[in-house]
């Protein structure tokens, strides 16, 4: 999950990482209210999941109730890279002496966690590694061992970091990784990290992407959660507790688990075909379930013919079967379908579907001859 600037600064501060005083707003009058408490100068920040608001006119510096009123509506409901903006963020103005980078993520290759610090902050860090690499101080943390301030100093001088900024930035180093560990995210970024001038070192930006898989520990991140952020499809299958991520095939794919979904994918490729979508239905494969994947499906125009490639472990074949069959009792599906069951009690189910067998509902014993049908199948309907 993508936080967006504030939500991110609002987790920064969790962690002890100095942020700026600000307030979100859906509306000019609230951010006019905003910046009157926080104090002039201000800044109007647009909240979208996309670089480069500043080109675009969607950070303005306000330095009265004018200037926040004429910025909140200029950036309120513009446009920038095909994301609307519903939202901003308005915040106390810093006197900036100095910006920087610095960064936690994972390395999966060392197989360990990678901090990356750099005296030159405010720019996108892939022109900086691309035009001067060795401008980009790199640290692999052992998970175990983690961070401490001697480490975060000796990379902040390594970097280049001024003098004067060594122990502030050393501090947000550690506790920006107790962020990036204790609260399960994938990545935590801070561009710019900057130097005041009255000698303080704060976050100026943020950008935290949360580890979906972690939910569970943090019932508090459901706040953060902005369906309407999300494509219909996405939202929809969201709502209903399916896994569903849009493609641009025909061929509609519906999965009992991640990697049986991914490995449908490569399939249908393989014999020419081209997905429509990833959908992991989990577990369950009853009339409720497909019903739900079936539906969310439904509402791609570009879907020609749904694969749905189901092997029964736990879930018994003939149950999966039965729920096929109820499913699309319960929803109106034009494409015509390609089952393929496998797994526990698969030949029961098989010879449930052969009873209701049609040119809508096809049987296939294979994955392989699954795939091959359910992509001819889109290619005479396009």
């Amino acid at each position: 999950m993508d936080l967006l600037e504030y939500q991110g600064k609002q987790y920064f501060a969790r962690y002890g990482v100095p942020v700026s005083d600000g307030e979100a707003a859906e509306d000019v009058e609230t951010a006019v209210t905003a910046a009157e408490r926080i104090g002039y100068p201000v800044v109007v920040k647009a909240q979208v999941r996309v670089g480069g608001r500043g080109k675009a006119g969607g950070v303005r510096v306000a330095h009265s109730t004018e200037e926040a009123r004429a910025a909140a509506e200029a950036i309120l409901g513009l446009d920038i890279k095909g994301h609307i903006v519903q939202r901003v963020w308005v915040e106390q103005a810093t006197d900036i002496a100095k910006e920087y980078y610095a960064s936690f993520t994972l390395d999966r290759t060392a197989k360990s966690h990678l901090c990356m610090l750099s005296a030159r902050g405010g720019v996108d860090i892939e022109q900086v590694a691309e035009e001067s690499p060795e401008a980009i101080a790199r640290l692999e943390i052992d998970p175990l061992d983690g961070i401490d301030a001697d480490g975060a100093r000796r990379l902040a001088q390594q970097a280049g970091i001024d003098t004067q900024a060594i122990d502030g930035v050393a501090g947000v180093l550690v506790s920006l990784y107790r962020c990036y560990e204790e609260g399960d995210a994938d990545l935590v970024e801070i561009n710019p990290l900057v130097l005041t001038t009255d000698g303080r070192v704060h976050a100026l930006d943020a950008k935290v992407t949360l580890d979906d898989s972690a939910a569970f520990r943090h019932p508090e991140w459901e706040v953060w959660r902005d369906l309407n952020a999300l494509e219909p499809r996405e939202r929809l299958a969201r709502e209903k507790g399916l896994q569903y991520v849009g493609l641009d095939g025909t061929v509609g794919i519906i999965a009992n688990g991640a990697g049986l979904a991914m490995s449908t994918c490569d399939v249908v490729k393989q014999v020419g075909g081209e997905p429509a979508n990833f959908l992991d239905i989990g577990g369950g494969a009853n009339a409720e379930v497909m019903a739900s994947a079936l539906e969310v499906i439904a509402t791609d125009e570009k879907v020609r013919s749904i694969f749905v490639n189901v092997f029964g472990g736990i879930t018994r074949g003939e149950e999966v079967a039965k729920g096929i069959v109820q499913a699309l009792e319960r929803v109106h599906i034009d494409a015509p379908i390609v089952v393929r069951l496998d797994g526990t009690n698969a030949e029961q189910g098989r010879a449930i579907l052969a009873e209701y067998g049609s040119e809508q509902l096809i049987s296939s014993p294979t994955m392989l001859d699954a795939a091959r049908r359910a992509s001819e199948l889109a290619a005479q309907r396009a």
